[in-house]
């Protein structure tokens, strides 16, 4: 969640959560040959094609919303509302690859980005429920002599502060800003003590708990606290507590593979530099600020099971939706926005509120809102990321963002 999101998609910075956001080149989707091979990606064969679905709510406002996305230059774009009036309801736009012109799976796996930080705080949560750690519990308590140098003290900052983003630990997260950049990283990402490291180069944004800025390295070092909490990877404690009980079977951690599971759309960067147009569906950093591959099916599930008090005791419930105001930079993409622990409540165009968290990772945005009682649930995935402008990027945001508000305020939200 992030001015951009996307935990790749700023200079040194990388936010995998909100904002993607888009830029206005309306897509037919006509690229020249030499731009969409500038980038070669796994063969895959043909997944089930959405095109009479698609096809029959052609003239709906949820679909106008999607086509509105793929306006802003998107490739592909699919969205689902669970649990509303005219629920399950889908809509596809686009394409899933420039290359064949398949049309977007409706159910296609893409990268959840920053909606990884709503698992992890769940586990977490879960093991506060259970007294196994504490929300005042110090960093410190459970990595000691990590989070230190240069004014960083994780004596002072709390798993709550982790959570919540007011920590003040520098989000130093390397950015992809080429075509080149991206070969040379895609398949070699850091590891989270690297990471660690590199913010703990700079000095704090602010005191524990004086400000708030978005922070990958957080999350970072919180799943590195659920490891030490209770001897499993926290990918792991996701799987058996949260995917499994829940019945997210869509839902997974890829280890070290690049690929993701069948179907899918490819994921498409925009750089500022030739090739503009990247295939970017190769990729792997799969760590806790942003490392699950999922779909718009499992994600509604899990949000509406999570508002709805099925993964949380009423306790923790509370504390995850005890929240904070953003900063001013995040405040121009959220504008009133609030971010509780892993959780983000933005405001509703039809009045009230919604729940949700989004994700940006390149290649992919992904946006939902969900009902405060977890009724109903909207969750939009789009096949492009920028890394132009952060116009650019906004324009997709504000589109993406639209539409899950739209579908949430019609369904009963």
């Amino acid at each position: 969640m992030s001015p951009n999101p996307s935990r790749r998609s700023g200079k040194a910075r990388r936010h995998r959560v909100t904002l993607g956001i888009a830029a206005a080149l309306t897509v037919a989707v006509a690229v020249p040959t030499a731009v969409t091979h500038a980038v070669a990606g796994e063969s895959e064969g043909d997944s089930p094609a959405s095109a009479e679905a698609s096809a029959t709510a052609r003239h709906t406002q949820f679909q106008r919303d999607a086509d509105a996305v793929r306006d802003t230059g998107a490739i592909g774009v699919q969205a689902r509302v669970s649990g509303g009036r005219h629920a399950p309801d889908t809509v596809t736009s686009g394409t899933a690859d420039i290359r064949t012109g398949r049309p977007v799976p409706d159910g296609g796996h893409f990268r959840i980005a920053s909606n990884t930080k709503t698992f992890v705080a769940a586990v977490v949560l879960q093991l506060v429920g259970e007294r196994k750690v504490a929300l005042t519990d110090p960093v410190e308590k459970w990595l000691p002599g990590v989070v230190r140098g240069n004014g960083n003290d994780g004596r002072r900052i709390t798993l709550r502060q982790l959570l919540q983003h007011t920590s003040g630990i520098h989000d130093d997260y390397p950015g992809i800003e080429s075509a080149k950049e991206y070969q040379e990283v895609r398949f070699h990402p850091f590891t989270p003590e690297q990471l660690v490291e590199r913010a703990m180069r700079h000095r704090p944004d602010f005191r524990p708990g004086k400000g708030w800025s978005y922070s990958n390295i957080g999350y970072i070092l919180l799943g590195m606290v659920i490891e030490k909490a209770t001897g499993h990877t926290w990918h792991d404690q996701v799987r058996d507590r949260l995917l499994k009980p829940l019945g997210l079977r869509h839902t997974y951690h890829p280890g070290n593979s690049p690929t993701l599971r069948k179907p899918h759309a490819r994921g498409y960067q925009r750089f500022r530099t030739k090739p503009k147009l990247v295939d970017v569906t190769l990729y792997n950093d799969a760590n806790a600020s942003g490392g699950l591959i999922g779909t718009t099916a499992d994600l509604n599930r899990f949000y509406r099971d999570l508002l709805g008090g099925k993964v949380l005791k009423p306790a923790q419930l509370k504390e995850m939706k005890r929240t904070v105001p953003l900063n001013d930079e995040f405040q121009v993409p959220y504008p009133g926005a609030r971010y509780g622990l892993g959780l983000m409540k933005s405001k509703l165009p039809c009045g009230g509120w919604a729940w949700g968290h989004g994700g940006d990772e390149i290649g992919y945005m992904s946006r939902n809102a969900v009902s405060e009682d977890g009724r109903v649930a909207v969750t939009t995935s789009v096949s492009t990321e920028w890394a132009t402008s952060g116009e650019d990027a906004l324009r997709q945001h504000r589109a993406g963002m639209k539409l899950v508000a739209n579908a949430l305020c019609r369904d009963g939200g």
